[in-house]
């Protein structure tokens, strides 16, 4: 597994990823197939420019295994801790252990530096379990997210 910046051929992917974060919501709509393009197109360029516009030193990384894009990183260095804006997986690489080496090595990267490591996180996201058990706890309630933090030192409770 490997990483590489993003760029804009990246597009068709990246909407694609950002769809399959949502499909369980887009089912329960009465929308036809182009209305629920419409809709993830519109909402993956709000949530493209909303983190380009907050983060803007941050890295934009896709995530592949062999030559096939897996995922996307998006990652901020802050000079008091590392925030992880985004990660996801498509479908196929989602519970074979991915997500959990990707952050394992971010929380190795961080404790290297003495920073600790942060996320928003969906309530309802299915790796919730994964970051409690890496040591990420909430530390403030954002409505439908949780920021979460691990801090530097924190158990990793994995088995």
């Amino acid at each position: 597994m490997g990483y590489r910046v993003e760029t804009e051929a990246d597009q068709d992917i990246l909407i694609a990823l950002y769809r399959s974060t949502r499909e369980s919501e887009l089912a329960q709509t009465p929308w036809d197939e182009a209305e629920k393009q419409a809709f993830v197109a519109m909402q993956f360029r709000a949530q493209h420019t909303h983190y380009r516009a907050h983060y803007p030193d941050a890295l934009w990384l896709i995530i592949e295994r062999g030559c096939e894009a897996i995922g996307r990183l998006y990652l901020e260095r802050w000079s008091d801790e590392h925030r992880i804006i985004d990660i996801a997986l498509i479908p196929a690489a989602r519970g074979h252990g991915f997500g959990g080496a990707i952050l394992a090595d971010l929380i190795e990267e961080a404790e290297a530096v003495g920073k600790p490591v942060s996320i928003h996180v969906e309530k309802t996201n299915p790796a919730m379990s994964l970051y409690r058990r890496l040591g990420f706890a909430v530390v403030e309630d954002k409505g439908v997210y949780d920021l979460l933090r691990r801090p530097v030192g924190a158990a990793n409770t994995t088995a």
